[in-house]
């Protein structure tokens, strides 16, 4: 049965241009809906911005503009990114609109009236001189653990202890200078402690399929946290100057806090979209299947906060059917950054005159449906889309589209019967599920080994060959129309990556838009293929230079080239400094069994050990090891420890030693393990 499907992105902040995390989870939605308008479902595909919050007032304030001015002028340089990389919604919308201040304010009232909205003093920093609240980001301090200068209102980047605002020794206002003010203001808090709220979340989360096997487990350990790490209620107003949503049917004025309001854009944005072709918004929400794609920095909203608010509002409202979460993207295995020239800018990408499709593919290949940060390489970049993209797909048109077009009319020979075309057609199944379960990467490589087959027939049957002899027409006709129906073939598994490619394909091969269904319809040998004409070029690495603002420098030649990667390996192998033995003997290797594995709220890359290490007794040790193992494969397992490190207070708690592992150049860490025999605490000479 055709599902209909009202499908969401998380909502850039409208405090500036979007950047290259935004473009990624854009990408990854439009293919998924696309796939789904290609087996004929109905989908909805809207997103907005997210424009009020304090942030959003002081910048306006900087630029000189009112915050309306301000978040209109981010607005309106929007299209050009969607529109440059084909993500096509049906409606983009803001949560600064009637819509949402209707929403906001309803949902708030129905939550009140359930009783699950409450009042309390809450104590926070106020500048005097700008007449404001500050959260935490804007209040700095000397640490109160380490007395490091500097330090934001939250932790410290020196010692990583984390602490409150009010805990900061010396504060002042990061927006004024001034010494802040300890004041009391009534907030305004849901019950997200309620027993009835945390009850129906494990409810909402247990349905298989809802969340990614990684997201329930992070949204059950926040929903079981105990003592000072238990599930509190939520603070959802904010008191002026701010700019967003009124808190309704009280003359005190205060705010609705962004991220109460923020999500509910999602439903305004529906409704906008409802608005204009004359549809009932709420009969569109009560029948489709209400989908969230999101980073998994705001997991927490999206899994407690977010399907409480709806559950408990009740109808119209309606809880998520799946929130789909992906990881950030880095390049070259860093974090973005413009200084370290490891930041990509979409807009500059574009404006270089790069293709779109060249990195909807790049980032495709790279996705699948765990929560994981993907990789943006300059050199793989440009050596997948030349190989795959060119080298494979493209070539197999270029290789028979002439032939078929000189010798026989462009028509294709009638009811050809290929073993490969069969392979082909047949894995239409296994590349839709890759498409439906968002493992895109397995999709994209499926259709490429395909490739290499069809490839790899042309290959074997050398139609420039067949084509030097008239005994051979008929076998050239063959040759020739199995390798464009298989390129068809191919066209349809692509569609969802690479729309505008796949479009200029159907027209050259004289067909309309494909659906999935359509694998089933070959070329008709009643009509003629167009005049081919290159679908697309290779990617150079001059583009990738100027992307990442490479300055233009004299090419080198291929021995000084050659004389280069000499040097560099030579450089990136060399052995260190030397050390005398004196020196190695300061180090206290130990033999050390791991006897406890476990991951690390709030890291990325950190395990924490427990150690036994003989005599030395236990220790705890945080490595960065999460990448290459789970917790289960450690347990039992032998290290070697530097036994002598001195300890060091980091953000989770003291790391007391090190253990050692080896890594290269390729992706993966391999932990230093003592022969079998070897006991805990055993010198390591």
């Amino acid at each position: 049965m055709p599902r209909r499907l009202f499908v969401t992105t998380a909502l850039p902040y409208a405090n500036g241009p979007f950047h290259i995390g935004h473009i990624m989870e854009y990408i990854q939605a439009d293919i998924w809906v696309r796939f789904q308008r290609m087996q004929g479902h109905e989908v909805l595909f809207v997103g907005a911005d997210d424009a009020h919050g304090a942030p959003i007032m002081l910048a306006a304030e900087k630029a000189g503009k009112s915050p309306e001015e301000f978040v209109a002028a981010v607005a309106g340089g929007r299209g050009k990114y969607l529109d440059g990389f084909h993500v096509e919604y049906d409606n983009w919308h803001s949560t600064h609109s009637p819509e949402n201040t209707e929403l906001s304010q309803d949902i708030f009232r129905k939550l009140k009236l359930r009783g699950l909205v409450y009042t309390r003093p809450v104590e926070q920093f106020f500048d005097p001189v700008k007449g404001m609240y500050l959260a935490d980001r804007y209040v700095k301090g000397e640490c109160p653990n380490c007395g490091a200068q500097d330090q934001y209102g939250d932790a410290c980047e020196s010692c990583s202890t984390v602490y409150s605002a009010t805990a900061l020794k010396n504060p002042r206002s990061a927006l004024s200078g001034a010494r802040p003010e300890l004041r009391s203001s009534e907030h305004y808090f849901f019950r997200l402690s309620d027993p009835k709220c945390k009850d129906f979340i494990r409810q909402w989360l247990e349905l298989p399929g809802r969340v990614q096997p990684q997201v329930f487990n992070k949204a059950v350990e926040w929903l079981d946290g105990e003592g000072d790490k238990a599930l509190g209620d939520w603070d959802i107003s904010r008191d002026p100057p701010y700019f967003g949503i009124r808190v309704p049917d009280i003359a005190e004025e205060k705010y609705l806090y962004v991220w109460l309001d923020a999500p509910i854009g999602y439903l305004a944005s529906l409704q906008n979209y409802c608005g204009k072709k004359g549809l009932d918004w709420r009969k569109v929400l009560e029948t489709h299947e209400q989908i969230h794609f999101i980073g998994k920095d705001i997991i927490y909203f999206h899994t407690l906060f977010w399907p409480a608010m709806l559950h408990f509002a009740g109808a119209p409202y309606k809880v998520p059917d799946h929130v789909y979460v992906h990881g950030f993207i880095q390049v070259s295995g860093e974090k973005m950054s413009k200084s370290r020239g490891t930041g990509i800018d979409p807009l500059r990408y574009l404006e270089l005159g790069m293709n779109p499709e060249w990195l909807r593919y790049y980032i495709a290949a790279k996705l699948n449906a765990a929560v994981e940060d993907i990789d943006f390489n300059p050199e793989d970049f440009v050596a997948r889309v030349n190989s795959d993209l060119v080298g494979k797909y493209i070539n197999i048109a270029s290789r028979a589209a002439g032939f078929l077009s000189k010798r026989f009319g462009g028509r294709p020979a009638a009811r050809v019967v290929s073993p490969l075309l069969e392979r082909v057609r047949v894995a239409a199944p296994e590349i839709a599920r890759g498409y439906e379960e968002r493992e895109f990467g397995k999709a994209l490589r499926r259709t490429m080994e395909l490739a290499d087959e069809v490839n790899a027939f042309v290959d074997a049957e050398k139609p420039w060959d067949l084509a030097k002899s008239p005994d051979n027409a008929g076998r050239l006709h063959e040759v020739c129309t199995v390798s464009l129906e298989a390129f068809r073939m191919l066209t349809l598994y692509l569609k969802p990556v690479l729309p505008r490619l796949a479009a200029r394909a159907e027209q050259f091969l004289g067909l309309g838009a494909q659906a999935w269904e359509d694998v089933a319809r070959p070329l008709s040998p009643e009509r003629a293929i167009g005049a081919y004409q290159h679908l697309m070029t290779r990617v150079e690495e001059k583009q990738l230079d100027a992307l990442f603002n490479i300055e233009s420098v004299p090419q080198p030649t291929a021995p000084q080239r050659h004389a280069e990667k000499q040097q560099h390996a030579a450089k990136k192998h060399a052995v260190s400094d030397p050390i005398s033995i004196d020196d190695f003997n300061r180090l206290d290797l130990r033999v050390a069994k791991i006897v406890r594995a476990e991951q690390v709220e709030g890291a990325d890359k950190l395990l924490k050990l427990t150690l036994e290490v003989g005599e030395l007794g236990g220790r705890t040790v945080f490595a960065g090891i999460k990448s290459a193992y789970a917790p289960g494969q450690l347990e039992g397992r032998l290290a070697v420890l530097i036994a002598n490190l001195a300890p060091r207070k980091m953000k989770f708690g003291v790391s007391e030693g090190m253990v050692l592992a080896a890594s290269g150049e390729e992706p993966g860490i391999y932990l230093i393990a003592p022969d079998s025999g070897a006991r805990p605490g055993m010198r390591v000479k």
